[in-house]
C-alpha cells in the first residue's frame, strides 16, 4: 500500500516525540513511562509526570497542542505541603535566574564570563548542547518548525530543572549516561568556574586560592577528575544566583512559559551582533561547515550549492525575537534586556554595570578586574585561539570589515536589511566604505531594559 505524504510526516514527528520521551524517562518508574509514551503516541503533550496529570487532568492534556510545561505553568497550583527540609527553598525576591540568549559567534562566551567570574553566581556553559546531541544532531541548524518544537520542549524542561539545581536531570542526556552521578563527558566543563572549584573540585588548594587558575579549559578536567553531578548540585544551591548561556534557543517567545513562571524569577539578556560580524567569525571558526563561504571569498564567485540558510536563519530568528522584545509585551516587563555586542566591546565596564543594575545584582570586584584584564588583549592572540575571551574588544567589534569580501557583505546586508535597521547597523555601498575603519558602522543607540 502507499502512504500519503501527510501520513509520512505524522509518522516521523511521532517517532521524534517518542525518542524524546524515552530519553526523559530512562530513570522513571514504569507507570510514569507508560503515561508519557502513551501521550506521545497520540501526538499530544509529552513528558508529563503523574503529578502533572493529577494537577491538570488527562482531558486537559489530550485537548491541547501545547507541551506539558506550558500547560502546567498556566494552571493554578493546588495547595501543597511544606517543602522537604532536604530541598532548597527558592525565594524569588532573593535568587535571580539569568539566561543569556544568543547565537553562535555573537560574543556570548564573553558575556557569560561577566557572571562566571562572580562567586555569587552559579554559571553553566551551554548545557542544552546535550539535549541537541541526544535528540538528533541535525536539529542544530534545522529550520523545520515541527523539529524545533520537539527540541524546545526538552530544552525548556531541562532549563527549569537546572535553575532549581536539579542537575541530575542533565544526566539523561549525557552519553554515556553517568555512573553513580559521575561523568567526564560534560560539554566544556572548564568554562564554568563553579564546576572547577570546591566543593565540586576536591583538589587541595592553597589558603588564598578560591578556585583553580586555569591555563585552558581542559586543565579543569585533568586536575579535578570526573564531574560529580551531586556535588555540582550542592554548589548550585549554595550560590545566590544562577546563570546559563545558550545559543540553542532561537527566539525569546520560545521562553515565555519559563519567563511567566513565578517560581523562577527568570531574566533574559538577549545578546545581538551585526550579522556580518557573525558570518565572518563563523567562517574563521567553523572552517569545514563554512568551506563554500571561504571559497566564495577566495575566488569572488558564489558557489551554486552554497547554503545561504546559514546566515538567513540567523537574521530571521533575530528579527522575530528582537521585534518581540522591543514591542514590550506585558509578559516581558522587568524580564528583558537587549544588549549589542558592539556596545559591550566598546564600553565594557559601563555596559556591565548597566547589565548588573537591570538584574539587581551587585557588581563584584572580581568581575571588574576580569574585564580590565581581558578587554585589552592582543589581536594576534585572539586570532590564534578561536574560543578565547582575551582580546582587544574595541578593535574586535568591527574587524569583520577586513575579513569579508564586498560581495559577501552586500548579500548579507540585503537579506538582513530589516534587522540591520532595527538594531542600528549601517549598510555600506562601496568597497571603500567597507574598509574605512575610521568610520564605525554601528549607530549610537540606547536600548533601555524593559522595566
Amino acid at each position: 500500500m502507499q502512504c500519503s505524504w501527510k501520513s509520512m510526516v505524522l509518522l516521523v514527528l511521532a517517532s521524534i516525540a517518542i525518542q524524546y520521551t524515552a530519553i526523559r524517562t530512562f530513570s522513571t518508574n514504569p507507570l510514569s513511562l507508560l503515561c508519557s509514551v502513551g501521550l506521545a503516541a497520540t501526538g499530544h503533550a509529552v513528558n508529563c509526570s503523574l503529578k502533572d496529570l493529577a494537577r491538570v487532568g488527562p482531558e486537559t492534556l489530550e485537548g491541547s497542542d501545547h507541551g506539558c510545561d506550558e500547560i502546567v505553568s498556566h494552571t493554578p497550583a493546588a495547595p501543597s505541603p511544606s517543602p522537604s527540609p532536604s530541598l532548597p527553598s527558592y525565594n524569588a525576591n532573593k535568587r535571580t535566574h539569568i539566561l543569556i540568549l544568543a547565537t553562535t559567534r555573537s560574543g556570548s562566551s564573553f558575556v557569560g564570563q561577566l557572571f562566571n567570574q562572580n562567586p555569587e553566581v552559579f554559571y553553566l556553559f551551554e548545557p542544552l548542547y546535550h539535549v541537541q546531541l541526544a535528540l538528533l544532531p541535525r536539529l542544530a541548524q534545522s529550520r523545520n518548525l515541527a523539529e524545533r518544537k520537539v527540541m524546545l520542549g526538552a530544552a525548556r524542561d531541562l532549563l527549569r530543572s537546572l535553575y532549581h539545581c536539579h542537575l541530575n536531570s542533565l544526566e539523561s542526556y549525557i552519553q554515556p549516561r553517568p555512573a553513580k552521578h559521575s561523568t567526564d563527558k560534560l560539554f566544556r566543563r572548564g568554562a564554568s568556574r563553579s564546576l572547577c572549584s570546591p566543593p565540586v573540585c576536591e583538589l587541595p588548594l592553597g589558603p588564598k586560592e578560591q578556585s583553580l587558575v586555569l591555563a585552558d579549559e581542559g586543565e579543569c578536567a585533568r586536575k579535578c577528575g570526573p564531574l560529580n553531578v551531586s556535588l555540582a548540585a550542592d554548589a548550585c544551591r549554595a550560590t545566590r544566583h544562577a546563570a546559563i548561556k545558550t545559543v540553542r534557543i532561537p527566539q525569546i517567545s520560545d521562553l515565555r512559559a519559563l519567563i511567566e513562571d513565578p517560581r523562577l524569577n527568570l531574566k533574559v539578556v538577549q545578546l545581538v551582533r551585526d550579522p556580518r560580524g557573525i558570518l565572518a567569525s563563523r567562517i574563521e571558526t567553523f572552517r569545514d561547515t563554512y568551506r563554500l563561504w571561504r571559497l566564495w571569498r577566495a575566488t569572488g564567485r558564489r558557489p551554486h550549492n552554497l547554503d545561504l540558510g546559514q546566515i538567513n536563519t540567523v537574521c530571521e530568528d533575530f528579527l522575530r525575537s528582537v521585534s518581540t522584545g522591543l514591542a514590550r509585551p506585558p509578559w516581558l516587563k522587568g524580564r528583558y534586556m537587549l544588549l549589542r555586542y558592539e556596545d559591550l566591546a566598546r564600553f565594557p565596564l559601563q555596559k556591565t554595570r548597566e547589565l548588573y543594575s537591570f538584574l539587581g545584582l551587585v557588581l563584584n570586584h572580581n568581575v571588574e578586574d576580569w574585564i580590565i584584564n581581558n578587554t585589552r588583549g592582543s589581536s594576534d592572540l585572539s586570532s590564534r585561539q578561536k574560543f578565547t575571551t582575551v582580546r582587544d574588544s574595541a578593535a574586535n567589534a568591527e574587524n569583520w570589515r577586513v575579513k569579508l569580501s564586498f560581495d559577501m557583505v552586500v548579500y548579507t546586508q540585503t537579506v538582513c536589511q530589516p534587522l540591520l535597521g532595527l538594531l542600528g547597523y549601517k549598510a555600506v555601498f562601496r568597497p571603500r566604505e567597507l574598509r574605512n575603519l575610521s568610520h564605525s558602522l554601528v549607530e549610537d543607540r540606547t536600548f533601555l531594559p524593559f522595566l
